[in-house]
């Protein structure tokens, strides 16, 4: 299930290994954005805390977190073997401190079938739907400016996925084994359709120790309120937004933080 791994060069000169150069360069300028969400949530990161980085594909939001906050301990989770293989990499090289772990992360262990998209890494997911990837996808590209004869091309066998089984675990076993001790300064979750679940998996004496979360969240089912107001039951205020080149599909973004 390999597919040959590639490498790209980011602006500040870093070179990354990944699956799909465009998908990376597309997610590093995404999350790099200085008054975005991700950048907002990193600074609440302080020398010592735990930043978790839930769905951490490749690396790049973890490489985004140490660059904040050096002296965060950094733990990502990406359960996906082709994709974990570069992040491995990736943090190795960028992020040396940092703790790679192989698994999915949901609402209770056990060992799931996951989507994998080869062509589209970053889109794989336990709840993998391709008519609705494709979909979204096709509305992106076309609040992007692109024609249907483009979109028709890009989106041609994007998504056609493989199923693999995948080991799952909870945020609060992650932290009994990497992270038993100090504050979870950041909480990044990006898991394509499980971000309750994640949420769900956090043992009722973990949440106090969670000072800031930002996640992509979509919004079906009421999926969106349920996980807001889930941060909101456990102390953290959530933001909401949608990116202009989104809207139209059922992405979103959350940036919650404790006592505002």
């Amino acid at each position: 299930m390999l597919n040959a791994q590639q490498t790209l060069k980011l602006d500040d000169g870093r070179v990354v290994d990944c699956p799909s150069p465009a998908e990376a360069r597309f997610l590093w300028g995404e999350i790099s954005v200085a008054t975005g969400f991700y950048c907002r949530a990193a600074a609440w990161l302080r020398p010592g805390d735990i930043a978790l980085d839930i769905g951490a594909n490749i690396g790049l939001s973890a490489m985004l977190f140490a660059e904040v906050c050096p002296a965060a301990r950094v733990i990502a989770a990406e359960p996906v073997p082709a994709t974990f293989q570069c992040l491995e990499r990736n943090l190795a090289a960028h992020v040396p401190h940092a703790v790679p772990v192989r698994t999915a992360v949901g609402a209770e262990p056990g060992v799931l079938p996951l989507t994998w998209y080869p062509q589209a890494p970053a889109n794989s997911g336990l709840y993998a739907d391709r008519t609705e990837d494709d979909e979204a996808t096709r509305t992106f590209l076309r609040n992007s400016g692109l024609d249907d004869e483009a979109i028709a091309l890009i989106t041609a066998g994007l998504h056609q996925g493989e199923q693999i089984d995948v080991e799952v675990t909870t945020v609060s076993a992650i932290l009994d084994e990497h992270g038993p001790e100090g504050d979870i300064g950041l909480l990044e979750v990006d898991v394509e359709r499980a971000e309750l679940d994640v949420l769900r998996g956090i043992a009722e004496r973990d949440w106090p120790r969670i000072r800031a979360v930002v996640a992509e969240v979509h919004d079906t089912a009421g999926r969106l309120a349920q996980f807001r107001d889930l941060l909101g039951v456990h102390g953290l205020s959530a933001r909401i937004r949608q990116d202009p080149s989104l809207r139209g599909t059922d992405l979103h973004e959350v940036y919650a933080v404790r006592g505002e």
